[in-house]
């Protein structure tokens, strides 16, 4: 299994139009804990990153105040982030420890972690770190509720920033943060106004697969459980108008160790068959093979290769598996994979051949 600690982590900053993520980035980019990053954006003027600006080192980087590097993306982002690590390894540019990109407001983010964890060159180099995503304290509930686009953002999302809680109203605040939590109840939710300090380390220095982050994400994501408790999701009305709602998150807990093999095949195959409606996937495994838990982390019909946590983070041995998706059942999953681990190898046809989409 990959060693992912000493890859470059790449961190991406979404959200919707108007959401703060330019303010957010500049305020992060400040900090001197940050003087070793790399960012990506479309254009340098969407940035507004000007009056930071100190030289420009060619005609796509310019190296800020700070000590970041600002890179416009031009054309295909696999090869925009290749060209940066090359001149990095050329010794052209300062050896960056990690990669910010900003998205655009309408983008999905989820094209941009598959690429991340796709290209062949691209993971040899570097994996994903953290999703921050930027909401609107002010006008979120409605897009949610209206743009498949916000819903996505928020869904994939390992930190929500709530922006404008200083010109919101109290309540609409904390019906969002309740919103939120049942869209994606794995994130962290922060709050920031002008007058809140941002912490650099709490957003992009410490994830999944840094040793100081790595405990409390994963005891975050696995809360999805408590989260969840009490709530019935097979009865659960969805309105296919509301794209929040058509969006929802459970976590699937096994006593027994799982079947490494077999549960890599059942994965593989769940994520061919309904990767686009799988939006994130999580899971911490106990394989019995190993005293280590196994990390698990895929995006739509892509997994990151597995990683060994050094130990548990509790005395709970049971493998959990967090699934953020958009109108599938957690039951047909849950019964799929309960199938599938009781085989303790590949599935007859009758389950992965020509009724595959009925059932996993």
């Amino acid at each position: 299994m990959a060693e992912q600690s000493s890859t470059i982590p790449v961190n991406v900053i979404t959200g919707f139009l108007g959401s703060g993520k330019t303010t957010l980035l500049q305020r992060l980019l400040a900090a001197p804990q940050l003087s070793d990053t790399a960012v990506l954006v479309n254009e340098f003027g969407d940035v507004g990153l000007d009056h930071h600006l100190l030289r420009r080192l060619d005609d796509e980087i310019v190296l800020l105040q700070s000590g970041c590097l600002c890179c416009t993306i031009r054309g295909d982002l696999s090869a925009a982030i290749l060209d940066l690590y090359s001149k990095r390894e050329r010794r052209e540019i300062l050896p960056f420890r990690r990669l910010v990109i900003e998205t655009t407001g309408l983008a999905d983010p989820v094209p941009i972690l598959a690429t991340v964890m796709a290209e062949p060159v691209l993971r040899h180099h570097f994996r994903l770190g953290n999703v921050i995503t930027t909401v609107d304290a002010v006008n979120a509930l409605s897009h949610l509720e209206r743009q498949s686009e916000s819903a996505k953002q928020a869904a994939v999302a390992d930190r929500l920033v709530i922006t404008k809680t200083d010109i919101a109203d109290e309540n609409r605040v904390g019906e969002l943060r309740r919103r939120l939590k049942r869209l994606n109840p794995a994130a962290a939710q922060l709050e920031i106004s002008p007058r809140t300090a941002v912490d650099p380390d709490l957003l992009l220095t410490r994830d999944l697969y840094d040793a100081e982050g790595r405990a409390e994400d994963v005891r975050r994501w696995l809360a999805v459980e408590t989260a969840k408790a009490g709530a019935d999701e097979a009865h659960h009305h969805v309105d296919v108008n509301r794209h929040d709602e058509r969006i929802h998150s459970f976590c699937l807990r096994f006593a027994q160790p799982l079947n490494w093999t077999a549960f890599g095949i059942w994965l593989t195959m769940l994520l061919h068959s309904h990767g686009a409606d799988i939006l994130r996937v999580k899971g911490m495994l106990n394989v019995g093979s190993d005293a280590r838990p196994v990390v698990v982390h895929g995006v739509q019909h892509l997994v990151h290769p597995p990683d060994h946590l050094p130990e548990w983070p509790d005395d709970d041995r049971s493998s959990r598996i967090v699934f953020i998706v958009r109108d599938l059942s957690r039951d047909l999953i849950e019964r799929s994979l309960a199938a599938f681990t009781s085989l303790g190898a590949p599935a007859p046809p009758m389950i992965f051949g020509q009724h595959a989409r009925n059932f996993v």
